[in-house]
């Protein structure tokens, strides 16, 4: 073999030795490529995944607490229903006290009394308010103003038409009152 065809051979094993070489570099970049891509790819979705588990948990707290606040209010228009009954039961609790049987009387009280107790253990409270309490609009329903019978209840409450009743926290019926001016 001649020099030029050995130099020849030793150039062309160089050359192979460096697109070999190459070829693996390049092969490693690529490599090292894709475990960059793949790790990307796993934190995007683990990303998913917790925002999703997330919203997903927020979603289990808002709906429990709206069973919640359902169960506390399921039995206001039953409740708001029997006011009007619970009044008319006041009403005719004073009228009877007119009276001088007082069998009539004691019965009565006790119909009286289980139904106003039946109707809080249900959670109805009554909203008190007496004459010569500060009006507060916020708190009250004024039906009407009149002249004040005296100094002191200018701006107060002078008479409570009907009662005001909340259930729980909520308030399902303000007080009626009159207010003096």
């Amino acid at each position: 073999m001649s020099k030029k065809n050995k130099n020849t051979e030793d150039v062309k094993d160089q050359v192979e030795e460096g697109l070999d070489t190459a070829q693996v570099e390049e092969k490693e970049a690529e490599e090292v490529d894709v475990e960059a891509q793949l790790k990307e790819e796993l934190e995007k979705e683990k990303d998913k995944f917790l925002r999703l588990f997330a919203e997903f948990e927020n979603y289990k707290r808002r709906t429990s607490k709206e069973r919640i606040e359902l169960f506390k209010t399921a039995s206001q228009d039953v409740l708001q229903s029997m006011l009007p009954v619970l009044d008319d039961f006041d009403r005719a609790s004073k009228e009877i006290e007119k009276s001088e049987d007082k069998e009539l009387i004691k019965g009565v009280e006790l119909i009286h009394n289980k139904l106003k107790e039946t109707l809080k253990g249900k959670g109805l409270e009554e909203i008190e308010v007496n004459a010569g309490d500060t009006f507060n609009a916020d708190d009250h329903e004024a039906i009407t103003q009149i002249p004040a019978p005296s100094e002191d209840l200018k701006g107060k409450i002078v008479d409570v038409i009907e009662k005001g009743y909340k259930l729980g926290e909520k308030v399902i019926r303000f007080p009626k009152v009159v207010t003096g001016q």
